[in-house]
């Protein structure tokens, strides 16, 4: 697999295959939100446009980064989010990072949202499709954020492992990506409280390996970029 990393704003034409990453916090928060029963997450453009979704669908759940504000339900915290009901539910993500990054690469053939919470499905994801070339959105301080750069780096190995990790150790070794995500500046703004809308919990719960059994498969329905998860084939059997 020919990998490529590169940040929001080298983005300069339509990638095969995009994985677009933000550990801390958006794509942590979008993991959690399907874990809780959201039935499909819309990437929003920018606040004014979520807030529009928001009002022409009051049943939507709009969120975004920061403290609350009027217009949203919920803010880009996995910890505020673990606990509330979210059945059958449409939610609207806006965010700083992970949003402008999913949808700088829409176009792709392919566009898969990931953190560590699902790093392992996006990996086995990525195998069971024979994606060939790949290409990385660091989404994080201009592409530079240690957090999201290690989280790629580490579904690249997984995926190229070919049947991944297994008993006798064959594929790469997780602590030391999630080392250098733990050393982050993003975590250490989290766990100072530096960032509004968090929680002290956030930064333990964006670092849970595999978290959940599913990847995050962003698609354009409707003229909008929708987020649904997608479970790999069991045992990893391409199609």
């Amino acid at each position: 697999m020919d990998t490529r990393f590169i940040g929001i704003g080298e983005v300069s034409d339509v990638p095969s295959v995009a994985v677009v990453v933000d550990v801390m916090r958006a794509y942590t928060v979008a993991a959690w939100a399907f874990a809780r029963g959201a039935e499909r997450i819309v990437l929003a453009e920018s606040l004014d446009d979520a807030r529009a979704l928001k009002e022409r669908h009051p049943d939507w759940v709009a969120l975004k980064d920061g403290p609350p504000t009027p217009g949203f339900d919920a803010v880009n915290s996995p910890a505020l989010l673990r606990t509330v009901d979210l059945r059958g539910r449409t939610v609207v993500q806006k965010t700083t990072a992970g949003t402008v990054g999913a949808l700088a690469v829409r176009e792709a053939g392919l566009v898969l949202c990931a953190g560590f919470v699902v790093a392992g499905a996006t990996a086995e994801l990525l195998r069971e499709r024979g994606c060939g070339d790949v290409t990385f959105v660091v989404t994080g301080e201009d592409g530079r954020a240690e957090e999201d750069l290690a989280c790629a780096q580490y579904i690249a190995a997984l995926a190229a492992a070919g049947d991944g990790p297994d008993v006798a150790g064959d594929g790469p070794d997780a602590a030391g990506f999630l080392r250098r995500a733990a050393d982050s500046r993003a975590a250490a703004e989290l766990a100072q409280g530096v960032r509004e809308g968090a929680h002290p919990d956030d930064v333990a719960l964006c670092l849970e390996l595999d978290r959940f059994p599913f990847a995050l498969v962003a698609s354009q329905e409707d003229g909008l970029t929708v987020l649904r998860p997608t479970a790999p084939p069991a045992g990893g059997e391409r199609a």
